[in-house]
């Protein structure tokens, strides 16, 4: 009876489901959909590659304007490119721990950005027939220089950094600072009194000196030359219909209350590995037990920008371990040994599947940190700036890796760490459930974002989607009028009763010294 059930279950919905996800309608018609990421680095765009392919397979016109070279795909996606002034030179190793030196790099970068953006040929052909475009798709963040493209036009962003406090809060859900953290700090528990003031001021400092008095005040003053009508950049960006989130709850340090307008699309750009090339394999056949180690610092902080000392260390380290290492450096290392191999550039994904690879040395970076979540492997992360602090420690609060600080760090130290992370086989065994829980989804975080992309186009910017709260000020949202009326009365009515038990007082005393008189 129960096999009968089973079946007449999977007549009914199986047309309907696909493996590991829900399947979608076919779309009303075909969207005019344009992706701005004028300035945004490749790992933010490699967050945006897979959206745009899974909309144009559903068969909606996709355009990508970006300074970068086009990526290679099969799709139908037009790819603009705008080309980019050279960015002041900066080595990441420079402002590690240092978010004053980050936010005047990014100043640095976008203001020039923001007038070279606009003086290209094709963002002006692009800017002139903006109101043909069904959709717009937009970073969430450092690029404030593309809200005069998207004035008046339903658009949404990309949280590619994840949980974003400073961004909830735009969109009305102000996340509670005694437990969630900004994407540039993260304290560990316990969160003692110290830790929660800390994280309190982050909450505060980051967000004001990057709106309001850093960064946005400055690309607004270049915006303003050339678009005079145009209103605030934060207006038009409190403006936005809905962000998907690259994040999800596994792989965060604290588990946070979202809005319907927020919807986690967290590791949508991970995938099943692939063959890796003829000669990273026929190099791996003779690993053996001992497996594989991958490093890399990501597409941000190259390589060849670590200071000599830091990398010696590797190279020493290297030489004294049994594993063979895979190592992304884009120049010529001396004296190296037989068991590693460099390259500048590598498959990471297609690396990260492979069996034989036991542990990745990262830098710390969300899109490599869920790509070794998703393919279960266990991290030794050195942060150097940015949200890899953070990221760090959700990796060390999760059991899945160990953090090192630079400052800290020796062949020995490496080694041991090493050692540790193949040997203790808690890291990957938490690295499997962890994984598990990721893909442990109704609907794939692409098929999600798809989905989400075309509600907000059939439904007018879905503004039904926006909190009141989004339209508060702070003062309303935070009841400060209400409680200083609160306050007025509470002493208005304590300087009555303190007035009146004076009269009273006074009297009582007045009497009885009268009396005192008499007698």
């Amino acid at each position: 009876m129960n096999a009968v059930r089973l079946l007449t279950l999977c007549l009914l919905v199986g047309p309907n489901i696909t493996l590991g996800s829900i399947s979608l309608e076919p779309p009303e018609r075909s969207y005019k959909i344009l992706i701005l990421i004028p300035s945004s680095p490749h790992s933010h765009r490699n967050v945006f590659i897979p959206l745009a392919e899974a909309l144009a397979d559903r068969g909606h016109q996709v355009e990508i304007l970006s300074y970068l070279q086009p990526f290679h795909t099969t799709r139908n996606i037009t790819q603009y490119v705008t080309g980019f002034i050279e960015p002041p030179e900066l080595n990441m190793f420079e402002i590690q721990n240092d978010p004053g030196k980050e936010l005047t790099f990014f100043k640095e970068v976008l203001v020039p950005a923001t007038k070279y953006l606009h003086s290209t040929p094709i963002a002006k052909e692009i800017y002139s027939k903006r109101k043909t475009y069904d959709l717009f798709i937009v970073d969430h963040i450092i690029t404030e220089m593309a809200y005069p493209f998207v004035h008046e036009m339903p658009f949404i962003t990309v949280a590619t950094v994840g949980v974003d406090s400073a961004q909830s809060a735009m969109f009305g859900n102000v996340l509670n600072p005694s437990y969630v953290h900004t994407i540039l700090m993260s304290v560990t528990p316990p969160l003692t009194l110290y830790k929660r003031a800390l994280n309190l001021a982050t909450h505060m400092a980051f967000p004001f000196l990057y709106n309001y008095w850093l960064v946005i005040p400055a690309v607004q003053q270049e915006i303003s030359k050339l678009f005079p009508d145009l209103p605030p950049l934060l207006d038009i960006q409190r403006n936005q219909s809905l962000t998907l989130m690259n994040s999800h709850f596994s792989t965060e340090m604290a588990v946070v209350p979202l809005l319907p307008s927020q919807v986690e699309v967290g590791a949508m750009h991970c995938r099943p590995g692939e063959p890796l090339p003829h000669d990273l394999d026929d190099w791996l056949k003779e690993t053996g037990d001992d497996g594989v180690i991958y490093f890399s610092l990501g597409s941000i902080t190259k390589g060849k920008t670590m200071p000599t000392k830091f990398r010696d260390i590797f190279v020493k380290a290297f030489s004294q371990i049994k594993q063979k290492v895979i190592w992304k450096y884009e120049e010529h290392i001396p004296n190296l040994s037989k068991n590693v191999m460099i390259k500048k550039w590598l498959p990471q994904q297609d690396i990260l599947s492979d069996p034989r690879v036991k542990i990745f040395i990262s830098h710390g970076g969300l899109l490599g940190t869920q790509e070794a979540i998703y393919h279960a492997k266990p991290i030794l992360v050195l942060p150097i700036y940015g949200d890899q602090p953070k990221n760090a420690q959700t990796i060390v609060s999760k059991g899945i890796g160990i953090s090192l600080d630079w400052d800290d760090l020796n062949p020995t130290l490496l080694i041991d760490t090493i050692t540790t992370l193949i040997n203790n086989s808690s890291y990957k065994r938490n690295s499997d459930t962890i994984s598990r829980i990721l893909r442990d989804q109704l609907q794939s975080p692409k098929d999600k974002a798809v989905f989400w992309t075309e509600y907000v186009i059939k439904h007018n910017g879905a503004t039904h989607l926006r909190s009141p709260a989004a339209d508060l000020s702070w003062i309303e949202f935070l009841l400060l009028d209400i409680i200083c009326l609160a306050l007025f009365f509470i002493i208005i009515s304590w300087y009555i009763t303190k007035s009146i038990c004076k009269m009273i007082f006074k009297k009582l005393l007045g009497s009885g010294a009268i009396k005192s008189k008499r007698e």
